[in-house]
């Protein structure tokens, strides 16, 4: 019997672990459609001025599935590093370790603060309120597990930073897949998980590939291809035409001439959103007005060349102030343990805004400005030449949770997976704020339910649905 031919749209994590898992196991046929000349998508690298960068800060978690962490370790071997967890974050202008440290919370925290801290544990105690109340927001839930004084000095202007939106706009799934430590408990077994001895394993610590954080996302396009999958890069996709039979097409365009390609399935990982935009037919128009309420928050990643062996001993920096316009900085040789090379680092600055806003339009000098005018507002000035500055610009890079999104989200959710032959996951494809080793478990979980005959099983697709919603992102 043939094997079935799955079409992937998108080279990112989601899709490179599916076209691995697909091929290494014989299940099916891959031909994977990417629209940038190179793999990965937001978890790839490239190179600047001799030394690797990636899109952003990226860290690959030990809490990992045990299968896909032994893939990466045997795809990768000596060049997957296990790396300290060093950073720190600018709380009321004084500098904090993270994670969390007992010596330094006691040490450096603000007087005000943990006085602050202090009344609302106490306050707490007093209370003693229990479950969710109809109307409740990511701010009203955090403020009652954390208390005011946190919030308002470091979760909701950050909030406000990455999201562009007011704390009480934003849906409490925000709170429940993006914050991890939502209570005063939470975060005190945290500081002292620090502790030695009572260290939990892998607190503290994560992995990075010795030559960038796409180091991943290559070696499974290496091993996907050695065994089989086609990969067309530098193609966009025009439209994806379901047929409810044997073969699904999906139309792209590559050096200005239009192709197809055929599929028993298609498997997506773009935007949900794009997706919609490509089918044809079109949607229903109640289903487009679904996809159009759905939105991401876009960033500008603005790379610093510096004349210096090093900036920093961090691997990255924190800012939730209101007055600093980056939202993170990180320093790629302190992830890589300083490869590269001598007398040159590069910083990346993270610069959340809306696509197409004031912030999108500005050059390439009128943001290196701005980067450096932040970090002089945070006491650590650029103080060596900058020798070159490279920007990207991110239109997807974070979903925004903004109340009553999931209405919207899962009424397109819902009749995108009633096409035959369709199949929608990872980051982009689930509007999921979620980690790289997240998509790589979803595509796991997608190939395990393709059956030998080549049919898909939604029940079981279902069942791990569900387990996707207990994902927590970890910074």
């Amino acid at each position: 019997m043939a094997k079935p031919r799955v079409v992937i749209l998108g080279s990112g994590p989601a899709g490179l672990g599916a076209a691995f898992q697909l091929t290494r196991r014989g299940l099916a046929q891959v031909a994977v459609l990417e629209q940038n000349s190179w793999v990965g998508g937001n978890a790839g690298s490239f190179e600047i001025a001799g030394l690797r960068v990636d899109y952003g800060s990226h860290r690959l978690h030990p809490s990992c599935d045990p299968e896909v962490l032994r893939d990466i370790r045997a795809l990768l071997g000596d060049d997957l590093l296990k790396r300290p967890r060093h950073g720190r974050i600018r709380l009321c202008g004084r500098w904090i370790h993270f994670p969390l440290k007992p010596l330094d919370l006691a040490v450096r925290l603000p007087p005000g603060f943990s006085i602050g801290v202090a009344a609302d544990l106490m306050g707490k105690v007093l209370q003693r309120r229990t479950g969710l109340a109809d109307g409740e927001t990511f701010a009203s839930v955090l403020e009652r597990g954390l208390g005011r004084t946190i919030c308002r000095d470091f979760y909701f202007p950050y909030a406000r930073k990455l999201w562009g939106v007011e704390p009480e706009e934003i849906s409490i799934t925000q709170a429940r897949r993006r914050v991890s430590a939502g209570s005063l408990a939470k975060i005190a077994q945290r500081v002292l998980s620090a502790v030695p001895g009572l260290k939990a394993n892998g607190r503290g610590h994560f992995f990075y590939p010795r030559y960038g954080y796409g180091q991943i996302s290559e070696a499974y396009y290496r091993a996907a291809k050695e065994a089989g999958a086609e990969f067309h890069l530098g193609c966009r996709v025009r439209s994806v035409e379901p047929t409810g039979g044997a073969e699904n097409i999906v139309l792209y365009e590559k050096d200005g001439q239009a192709l197809s390609l055929r599929g028993n399935h298609v498997w997506s990982t773009v935007p949900i959103t794009v997706l919609a935009r490509c089918l044809k037919p079109s949607p229903p128009p109640e289903y487009m007005r679904a996809a159009e309420s759905i939105h991401y928050r876009g960033m500008i990643l603005v790379y610093l060349v510096l004349a210096q062996d090093r900036f920093s001993e961090y691997d990255a920096h924190y800012f939730p102030d209101a007055d600093i316009a980056i939202s993170r900085l990180s320093e790629p040789k302190n992830y890589s343990n300083g490869q590269g090379p001598k007398n040159l680092t590069v910083l990346c600055a993270e610069l959340p805004c809306a696509p197409d806003g004031p912030e999108w339009e500005k050059s390439d000098e009128e943001l290196s400005q701005l980067v450096c005018r932040a970090l002089d507002t945070a006491a650590i000035p650029v103080r060596s030449p900058v020798r070159q500055v490279v920007t990207r610009r991110l239109r997807q890079a974070y979903p925004i949770y903004r109340r009553g999104y999931e209405v919207h989200f899962h009424r397109l959710d819902e009749w995108l997976g009633q096409i035959d032959g369709l199949l929608t996951f990872g980051r982009q494809g689930l509007f999921a704020h979620d980690n790289t080793h997240h998509a790589l478990y979803m595509a796991y979980c997608a190939a395990s339910c393709l059956r030998q005959d080549g049919s898909f099983d939604r029940e079981r697709w279902q069942g791990f649905r569900q387990v996707f919603e207990t994902h927590v992102v970890e910074d």
